[in-house]
C-alpha cells in the first residue's frame, strides 16, 4: 500500500472526515493527495469560492476534481464571513471565534452542518479551505462541530508533503 492515506478509520464504528488546506501546494499535488486518502467528495468551506490562485477558484477545482472522480460541493454557510477573516487577519482570535460560531450558529449554519454531517455519516468526505495550517483555520472547528453531531474520526491531510512522508 505504501504511502496512501486509506480512509479507514483505527476506530471501525466511526466514519474518517479528512481536512486540506490548499496554501502552498499545487493541484495536482491536492488532487494526489485526495486520491491518495481515497476521498469521495471535497466539501469546499471556503465563504468565498474563489482563489486568487485561478486553478483552486470552484469553477475549474469542481473540473478536475470531477476528472479525477472526486465530487465537489460548496456551502457558503460553513464559512467564515468578511469579518471574521478581517478579525483572524487582525490577530484577534476571539473576535474571529464570535464571527464563526454565529455564522455557524445562524439558520444557514445549522442547516449546512447537518447536511455535512449526513455525508460525513457516510465516509470518504474532505473539508477543503485555503490555510495550510488546520489549526489557523475555520474547517478544524467546522469539522469538530460534525463530530459532535456524529462519532467521525478527524484526519488532517497535507498536499505539501511527499508521498514519503503522508504515510
Amino acid at each position: 500500500m505504501g504511502h496512501r492515506q486509506v480512509f479507514r478509520s483505527v476506530a471501525q464504528d466511526r466514519p474518517l472526515l479528512a481536512t486540506i488546506g490548499y496554501e502552498g501546494a499545487s493541484l495536482e499535488r491536492l488532487v494526489a493527495t485526495l486520491q491518495a486518502a481515497e476521498v469521495a467528495t471535497v466539501l469546499d468551506v471556503r465563504d468565498l469560492p474563489w482563489s486568487r490562485r485561478r486553478e483552486f477558484a470552484k469553477g475549474r477545482l469542481s473540473e478536475v476534481l470531477a476528472e479525477a472522480g472526486i465530487g465537489y460541493l460548496h456551502r457558503k454557510a460553513l464559512g467564515t464571513p468578511k469579518t471574521g477573516r478581517d478579525a483572524a487577519k487582525a490577530g484577534d482570535r476571539a473576535a474571529f471565534a464570535k464571527i464563526l460560531a454565529d455564522q455557524l450558529d445562524s439558520a444557514e449554519g445549522q442547516a449546512a452542518l447537518s447536511e455535512a454531517a449526513a455525508l460525513a455519516k457516510k465516509g470518504r468526505l474532505c473539508l477543503l479551505c485555503y490555510e495550510h495550517d488546520p489549526g489557523q483555520c475555520h474547517r478544524s472547528e467546522v469539522a469538530a462541530r460534525l463530530a459532535a453531531m456524529t462519532p467521525l474520526e478527524i484526519r488532517n491531510l497535507d498536499p505539501t508533503a511527499t508521498p514519503d512522508q503522508r504515510s
